[in-house]
C-alpha cells in the first residue's frame, strides 16, 4: 500500500553514481578454470549456428561482390 508524504523531510534520499564516476569493479582471474563442459544438444545447437553464421557471411560477401559487378551483367 502506498502512502502519501506530506513533507519532503520523510523521503529517502537516493544517491546516484554515473558508472564513469564510480570505482573501477575488481575482474576476476579466469586461470584454472576447466572448460565448461556442454551436453550434445549444446554442441549441436552451436555448430548449427556456427553454420547459419558461416552461410549468412558468404551469402553477404557474394552480394557486396555483384553489386561491384566483380560476376558481369
Amino acid at each position: 500500500m502506498a502512502t502519501m508524504h506530506t513533507n519532503y523531510h520523510d523521503l529517502e534520499m537516493i544517491t546516484v553514481v554515473h558508472p564513469l564516476d564510480d570505482a573501477p569493479e575488481i575482474k576476476r582471474s579466469t586461470e584454472g578454470l576447466a572448460p565448461m563442459e556442454m551436453t550434445r544438444s549444446v554442441k549441436v545447437s552451436l555448430m548449427v549456428l556456427r553454420a547459419y553464421l558461416t552461410t549468412m557471411t558468404l551469402m553477404l560477401i557474394y552480394h557486396v561482390l555483384d553489386l561491384a559487378g566483380i560476376f558481369g551483367k
